[in-house]
């Protein structure tokens, strides 16, 4: 339900219509920055799905402490921390929830019916191919590369041409075996 409108139009100009890209840029800028100073830490996404995976490894038993990867930077957390308690995942949360909010207040929100089942199950291999992926690059194209461009990285720059090149060629599969 959409919210109620005022006067001056506030709700149609700056909540249901679309922003330019630059305002969105700016915006997303500010709050990584912003993020910065008052954590310490760059704006990241995918690094909680080391943690996620971690705390699911732990819980049926296998002996993740001995795997380089949770001993490497800031994994070793996986041991001390729970899922409320994390940095990553708290910020994960809150951005599908503030994702979700800002679709309900445009409008914009749909449950939608499944076309294809081949769609789906083609999603979820993408899906997951791009975690895994986003694991072993160790960041995603937020902290990997908005974040590392930010702070003048080369990395940022190399995994930003990459994902470009990845993006070409995934696209050129897409329309040639599911349109």
């Amino acid at each position: 339900m959409p919210l109620k409108q005022d006067k001056n139009g506030f709700y149609e100009r700056y909540i249901k219509k679309v922003w330019p890209y630059w305002v969105g840029a700016v915006v997303l800028g500010f709050f990584n920055v912003l993020l910065l100073f008052a954590s310490g830490r760059f704006w990241s996404f995918s690094s909680a799905f080391g943690y996620w995976g971690g705390w699911f490894f732990r819980s049926i038993g296998i002996p993740i402490q001995e795997w380089v990867y949770f001993s490497y930077g800031r994994y070793p957390r996986v041991f001390t921390e729970g899922f409320f308690e994390n940095r990553e995942t708290l910020l994960v949360l809150s951005m599908i929830i503030g994702a979700f909010i800002s679709a309900l207040a445009a409008g914009e929100f749909r449950i939608r019916r499944v076309k294809s089942y081949r769609h789906v199950i083609t999603a979820l291999v993408g899906g997951t191919l791009m975690g895994y992926g986003a694991r072993i690059a160790l960041g995603c194209n937020i902290g990997a590369y908005l974040s590392a461009v930010g702070s003048m990285s080369l990395q940022g720059w190399v995994f930003g041409l990459f994902t470009f090149l990845g993006a070409v060629v995934g696209s050129r599969l897409l329309i040639k075996y599911l349109m």
